[in-house]
């Protein structure tokens, strides 16, 4: 099987372990062509092993050279050559910066088609891509690049450093800071969903706030940043956000949150520093989630949150007791069968002393 990464000009192991910090390893000439999983690994790659679960596969692996735990029993029954790391993902990341392409995007410069307000000065080091549309009163950082179709409005500041992948849509009063990656789709400064009902129709509440997106985010595509009603709506910097993930009005995330695709957010919550979101994870509107705290997967928020933890179900709870009450109900219906039979065999005795059972309840 072709690699599934690949580099023009091969590095050697010893290249490798130098970005990682560690010492020249055995084989520190071996040229290293791509990087690959344990099964599919050919010689020339590199692979990681993260898991005791994966020893045999890592045993029988064609791989050159392996990224493994430092708590992980690796036998000498593994061919390839062993770099032990503290933090395999965190390892394989940096592994990976060395075999990544560089990214296309546009030419430094600005695209003949893109449509730049007069009054907005692009610096000379910025890409600006086709049919990109920069609004009046916008400032824009050094090296940042715009791909084709990214509408930035009016009265908007943006960092240093930006990337703004095609068909970004930047909304009017908002600030960006640096460094700041935004993916396809994404639309920041929508108008927040708030509606007044006057007892014949809903009634448009104005959105007059705005979006501060501090350092470093990274939005993925087709995620939306709704706009404050007053105030602003808030992503933490250093914070990073999956595809698919709505964040409502006068929202606050903390900074190093991580949010899972189809997250979502409602209006006015405020979430603590390094918040986790599993996948379609949701919380509902003036919450308060503290420092730390995990939400599982499909989880959802019904109240403050305010202490450490794993959390799970809707409404969600501690995740042990969420575990113990989902077996419970999964006994549900044997504990069922078994009231009706209590029923049957209590019957007479019910009746003669005027009992009357709950028929409802019991299934009757």
């Amino acid at each position: 099987m072709a690699p599934t990464t690949a580099r023009r000009t091969p590095i050697t192991l010893g290249h490798i372990a130098s970005a990682l910090g560690q010492t020249a390893p055995p084989g520190v000439e071996t040229v290293i062509s791509g990087v690959n999983s344990l099964a599919d690994a050919q010689p020339g790659e590199i692979s990681f092993l993260a898991s005791d679960q994966f020893l045999k596969q890592a045993v029988a692996s064609q791989a050159s050279a392996l990224l493994v735990g430092r708590k992980i029993n690796a036998t000498s029954d593994i061919k390839a050559v062993v770099l032990r790391v503290d933090n395999v993902d965190l390892a394989m990341a940096k592994v990976l910066q060395l075999f990544a392409p560089p990214s296309p995007g546009p030419a430094a410069g600005i695209d003949p088609s893109a449509r730049i307000a007069p009054d907005v000065s692009v610096p000379a080091d910025a890409a600006i891509g086709p049919f990109v549309s920069i609004g009046r009163n916008v400032t824009l950082g050094t090296r940042c690049i715009l791909h084709p179709g990214v509408v930035i409005g009016e009265d908007v500041t943006v960092g240093d450093d930006c990337v703004f992948h095609a068909n970004v849509v930047v909304r009017d009063r908002i600030t960006i800071g640096n460094r700041v990656v935004i993916h396809a789709g994404s639309i920041l400064g929508t108008d927040g969903f708030g509606y007044a009902w006057d007892g014949k129709q809903h009634v448009k509440i104005p959105q007059i706030g705005t979006v501060i997106i501090e350092d470093d985010v990274e939005l993925g595509s087709c995620t939306c940043i709704d706009r404050a009603k007053f105030g602003a709506t808030v992503i933490g910097r250093g914070t990073k956000i999956d595809n698919l993930v709505q964040v409502a009005h006068n929202v606050k995330i903390g900074p190093n949150c991580i949010m899972a695709g189809q997250a979502a957010i409602a209006g006015s919550t405020t979430l603590g520093a390094g918040v986790i979101m599993g996948g379609a994870a949701s919380i509902r509107d003036h919450v308060t989630i503290g420092d730390g705290v995990m939400l599982a997967a499909r989880s959802g928020v019904v109240e403050d949150l305010p202490a450490k933890g794993i959390y799970s179900g809707a409404p969600a709870l501690p995740h042990r007791q969420s575990l113990r009450e989902q077996a419970a109900f999964r006994k549900l219906p044997e504990l069922m069968v078994q009231l009706r039979k209590l029923q049957e065999q209590l019957g007479p005795f019910l009746k003669n002393n005027g009992i009357q059972a709950d028929e409802d309840l019991l299934g009757g």
